[in-house]
């Protein structure tokens, strides 16, 4: 992962904005500029605008709609999005929509992603109903890939059921995701997930993996109900 710019994007529920907070976080430790732009303009759950005091402690640069999080979530981009692009000193992590109305928020910059290069990283929760054979994940990579025009780089495997995943449940549907590689002609780049779920690799796999904390809650854990 050499570039400066990754988007990660991938279907409901694979786990992406906390795949993309942990791989920001990661890379603070030895990177000095880090800005995590939130491009998710579908779904109100899970946003970046809700681990921004930790990005902020950390001195990452968070770029969210003013509406995220709230009851009015319309597609607005925040003009910031350019200074990316323009300040080669930063390493920009985009958090994409999980689905082709998401990824077209994608499109509008297609000149200036193909003129940096960028990172396309596909995650993948093979325990979700419409990513669980290769068949559906092939499917929804060329739907995200019509819809902003961009590539697919690889594919990350964050197969989980939450805070019961162990390696077991990680490694449950490899074998789907491996096909699904093979079928786009592009690597399987990491597998994340908790110190728990990470167990069973090997020290070259786990050297390429990101272990993930769990950043994002739901709104009824704010409050109390669980």
């Amino acid at each position: 992962m050499d570039k400066r710019i990754h988007i990660f994007t991938g279907h409901f529920g694979s786990g992406k904005t906390e795949v993309a907070l942990n791989f920001a976080v990661k890379q603070a430790k030895s990177q000095k500029k880090i800005a995590v732009l939130d491009l998710d303009i579908v779904n109100p759950y899970f946003r970046t605008k809700d681990a921004r005091k930790l990005l902020d402690s950390l001195g990452i640069c968070t770029i969210v709609s003013d509406f995220a999080g709230s009851n009015v979530d319309v597609p607005v981009i925040p003009a910031e999005v350019l200074s990316v692009f323009d300040d080669k000193s930063i390493m920009a992590v985009f958090d994409v929509g999980g689905d082709d109305d998401g990824a077209y928020a994608l499109g509008r910059y297609k000149r200036r992603f193909d003129e940096e290069g960028y990172e396309m990283h596909f995650v993948v929760n093979t325990k979700r109903p419409l990513t669980q054979t290769s068949e559906d994940i092939v499917e929804f990579i060329d739907l995200i890939e019509r819809a902003s025009r961009l590539r697919v780089t690889d594919i990350v495997n964050n197969t989980n059921i939450g805070k019961e995943t162990d390696e077991s449940v990680l490694l449950s549907g490899y074998e789907e995701i491996v096909k699904a590689a093979q079928k786009k002609q592009i690597p399987i780049s990491m597998h994340s997930g908790t110190e728990k779920a990470l167990a069973c690799l090997n020290d070259e796999q786990r050297r390429a993996s990101l272990v993930m904390n769990i950043y994002l809650k739901m709104p009824w854990e704010d409050i109390g109900l669980i």
